[in-house]
């Protein structure tokens, strides 16, 4: 198929890249790879970045698959980026430009109602009131309010290394200073927890530890107002509403932000890999080189069990003493490591995490703006709804509910619970004049379907043309509209972006998986048993979305290792 990467990248000779022993180097250039290699090499290490496709950006990536439309393949919605990456890498001065859409969440009804959520609070009251005066009245301070509140604990989790326990053998000023250290994490941990107050501090556990639907049951009465707050929770994922633990992905999608504003999913000029366009020119600014089309087959091991170095698919030797994967956890350990280096029990912790993905994306070229029955309007340049979050298939949690359970029973959804966005209703960059791009995030769809496979054309078209029929009971004409679409399914996903199962976040975000436990207990600190190789993907904490935490994090850790060994 045609395509055409719009991600920059830049490809140095060869013969440079493996003449020179490097300070560092990143295997994988998507967003948190080259955030990582841009506070080193603003560290001062010489550092080169290896990315295995023809265009770097990782699932933060905008291609163009269809002639004259710019595709965001995977990624589609700005809101995790760290403001801390965004002001340190002076994002901004290197292209970054963010659109803020003029709604927040479009939910259209079958019965000719709709809920359209906006900045305004006393638009959003309207519209909730017209399901439930009760819930209109409940949203401001058993939502928004409550949630933000917690979101002033998780932004100080997400900007802090775990204090993890040291695994080497250290001095005793390095034993001292790490539990100076720890102790300074603690106690600042429980500043935040103790400004929370035991009643939030009840009601954050309880989210934490709760499934999403007895959560929202608890907070809200209208079935519409759940099913919309509850696709927050399942995104990405093959949990259910009912899986107690998913309120925490709840949290994990509202505790983002866009220019200080909490909750606000922006879109991106240019497509999400303008993120990685301009994390990659301040790499580039700091003396990073990127090469693409460069296939890190194996790490080279010394005899002592420190890394020396990688081994292209080409038989390329490149060397240096520090590498860190932006792979997954599954395949930086059990891809990438050669056998009999790491621990047993390790091997097994990494191997039997959760990498379940329910996500099938499809990007569509259309030859017009749809039209919801619900909400018409003779504006061919759309309104708010169109540049909103639209919620397909999401009028009840018992449809979220049937669509997992089809997924568990092996199929495909039936009535896929959907994420519709429409970027070139804000950025004109990315398609013809008249025409537009739309991308739909669509669950539940297992790995490998009882009834089929993702192989075969006809299955997948078929599953295609379901969604699009979906969309056609809302806005019809819809299905007549496609020009052409691009389908990821979760082996896609793995084989073209090197996501194991297909899963967004390089593994499940439930509570067994994260902070201390992520990507193995023992080992959240983005080190790992084998001296010089360290984690600085999705796959470490505080984990998935485009948030470059883990990449500035992982940075932090490898400067202070470096640091200490050279001097």
């Amino acid at each position: 198929m045609w395509r055409r990467g719009f991600t920059s990248s830049y490809t140095p000779p060869a013969q440079a890249l493996k003449e020179k022993k490097w300070d560092a180097l990143v295997i994988g250039g998507g967003h948190n790879g080259l955030t990582a290699a841009a506070y080193l090499a603003r560290g001062g290490l010489s550092v080169a970045v290896i990315e295995r496709r023809h265009v770097i950006g990782g699932a933060a990536v905008t291609e163009e698959i269809i002639p004259g439309f710019k595709f965001s393949r995977c990624s589609y919605l700005q809101s995790l980026l760290r403001p801390s990456v965004i002001r340190e890498l002076e994002l901004k001065r290197h292209g970054l430009k963010l659109l803020k859409p003029t709604a927040t969440s479009f939910t259209p009804c079958l019965d000719g109602r709709y809920l359209l959520m906006g900045y305004d609070d006393h638009h959003n009251y309207l519209e909730i009131s017209k399901f439930s005066k009760r819930d209109a009245d409940a949203y401001p301070s058993r939502y928004e309010n409550q949630l933000y509140k917690f979101s002033k604990l998780m932004d100080f989790l997400l900007d802090s290394r775990t204090p993890e326990t040291l695994h080497w053998d250290s001095s005793f000023i390095d034993r001292l200073r790490d539990k100076l250290e720890k102790s300074v994490f603690w106690a600042s941990c429980l500043r935040h927890i103790l400004a929370l107050g035991q009643k939030d501090v009840v009601d954050f556990m309880d989210l934490l530890l709760s499934p999403t639907s007895k959560v929202l049951n608890k907070w809200f009465e209208s079935d519409i107002l759940k099913a919309v707050l509850a696709g927050d929770a399942i995104i990405g994922s093959m949990a259910s509403i009912h899986t107690p633990g998913s309120g925490y992905v709840l949290l994990h999608h509202v505790m983002g932000e866009t220019d200080g504003d909490r909750n606000i999913w922006s879109h991106v000029e240019g497509g999400m890999g303008s993120i990685s366009m301009a994390i990659s020119n301040a790499a580039s600014e700091a003396g990073v080189s990127i090469v693409t089309n460069a296939e890190v087959s194996q790490l080279m091991i010394g005899d002592s069990g420190t890394v020396k170095g990688v081994l292209l698919a080409d038989g390329t030797r490149v060397h240096s003493s520090v590498v860190l994967s932006n792979a997954t956890p599954y395949k930086t350990f059990l891809g990438l490591v050669p056998q009999d280096v790491l621990p047993d029990d390790f091997l097994r912790a990494i191997k039997y995490s959760d990498y379940n993905s329910g996500t099938t994306k499809i990007n569509v070229a259309v030859d017009k703006l749809p039209q919801f029955h619900c909400c018409r309007s003779n504006n061919p340049e759309g309104g708010p709804q169109h540049t909103a979050t639209i919620h397909i298939g999401s009028e009840s949690m018992e449809e979220i509910g049937s669509a997992c359970q089809d997924a568990w029973n092996g199929l495909p959804s039936k009535r896929p619970v959907m994420e519709m966005t429409i970027p070139s209703s804000l950025d004109k960059t990315i398609s013809p004049p008249g025409k537009h791009v739309v991308s739909l995030f669509t669950q539940y769809t297992p790995y490998k379907p009882s009834d089929g496979s993702w192989e075969n054309p006809t299955y997948r078209e078929s599953y295609a043309q379901r969604c699009f029929s979906l969309i056609d009971e809302y806005a019809p004409g819809f299905s007549s509209s496609v020009i052409g679409y691009d389908m990821l399914t979760p082996p896609d996903l793995e084989r073209e972006f090197g996501l194991t199962g297909g899963n967004i976040f390089h593994g499940a975000m439930g509570l067994d998986s994260l902070f201390l436990l992520r990507p193995a207990k023992g080992w959240s600190g983005y080190r790992t048993p084998i001296r010089g190789l360290y984690l600085c993907g999705s796959g470490a904490h505080p984990g998935g979305g485009v948030m470059g935490a883990p990449g500035r994090n992982a940075a932090r850790i490898v400067l202070r290792d470096f640091k200490k060994h050279s001097s």
